[in-house]
C-alpha cells in the first residue's frame, strides 16, 4: 500500500513537497485555504481540498489520523493558524506531525502543542548551499550529482543485537554503512560488533534501497 501524506499549506515549500511526494507514488492530500492554490495542486496530487484548518469540525472530516504523516507547511505569516492546526492534529491522534518553523521560539511552541518533528526548510537549504559554495570544486550540486545518497537512518527493530555481517545490507539491499553514530559520536563500523537500540547508521544507498529496507522493518 502506498504511503499516505497530508500536506497543509500550499506555499512554495508545501507545493514543492506535494509534487515531489506525488512523483514518488505517495498518495498526497493537499490542503489550503486558497482555492487557486488547491486547483493548482489538484493537477498532480491524489486529492486537494480548500479548507480553513483551524476549524476542528472541518479538519476532522479529512481523517488526518489515518495518514502516515501530516505536514503543516504553513509559512511565517500563518503562525497562529499553524499552532492551532498542530494542536488539533495532535488531539485527533495523528501518528506523525511535521510542522514548519522559522525561529527557535516558534519551534519550541510547535513542539509544546504537539508536533513530533519541526523543520526549517530555508535554514536547512542555506546550510547545504553554504557547504556547496565553500567546496564547490569538490561537491557538485546535489540534484544532479548522483543517484546515490548519503543518509542517516535509525536502527530498525530487526537490526538490534545483530552485526553488520549478520544483516548483509550490501547484498540484500544495496546499502553500504559508512559510519555509526553512537552516544553522539561517529565511529567506523565494525562488521562484527552488535548494533545497539539507539545507534544511527550513516548509509550510502539509492532511494529504492531505503524503501526496500523500510518494508522489512
Amino acid at each position: 500500500m502506498n504511503k499516505q501524506i497530508m500536506i497543509i499549506g500550499l506555499g512554495q515549500f508545501g507545493m514543492a513537497l506535494a509534487r515531489a511526494l506525488s512523483e514518488r507514488n505517495v498518495e498526497v492530500l493537499a490542503v489550503d485555504i486558497d482555492q487557486e492554490k488547491v486547483d493548482q495542486a489538484a493537477e498532480f496530487v491524489t486529492h486537494a481540498v480548500a479548507m480553513d484548518v483551524t476549524s476542528e469540525t472541518d479538519l476532522v472530516k479529512l481523517h488526518p489520523a489515518e495518514r502516515d504523516a501530516v505536514v503543516c507547511a504553513m509559512g511565517h505569516s500563518s503562525k497562529e493558524s499553524a499552532i492551532i492546526c498542530t494542536a488539533l492534529l495532535r488531539q485527533m491522534g495523528c501518528r506523525h506531525i511535521v510542522a514548519r518553523a522559522s525561529s527557535a521560539t516558534y519551534r519550541r511552541i510547535l513542539f509544546m502543542v504537539g508536533a513530533h518533528e519541526v523543520i526549517n526548510p530555508e535554514q536547512d537549504f542555506g546550510k547545504r548551499f553554504a557547504t556547496h559554495l565553500l567546496y564547490r570544486n569538490m561537491i557538485p550540486e546535489g540534484e544532479n550529482a548522483s543517484e546515490l545518497n548519503l543518509t542517516e537512518i535509525k536502527i530498525q527493530p530487526f537490526m538490534i543485537g545483530k552485526t553488520l555481517l549478520d544483516l548483509a545490507l550490501p547484498k540484500k539491499y544495496g546499502i553500504i554503512v559508512a559510519a555509526i553514530r553512537r552516544d553522539g559520536s561517529l565511529k567506523r563500523p565494525d562488521p562484527a560488533e552488535q548494533l545497539k537500540e539507539d545507534d544511527m547508521l550513516l548509509i550510502v544507498s539509492d532511494e529504492n534501497a531505503i524503501e526496500k529496507l523500510s518494508r522489512e522493518a
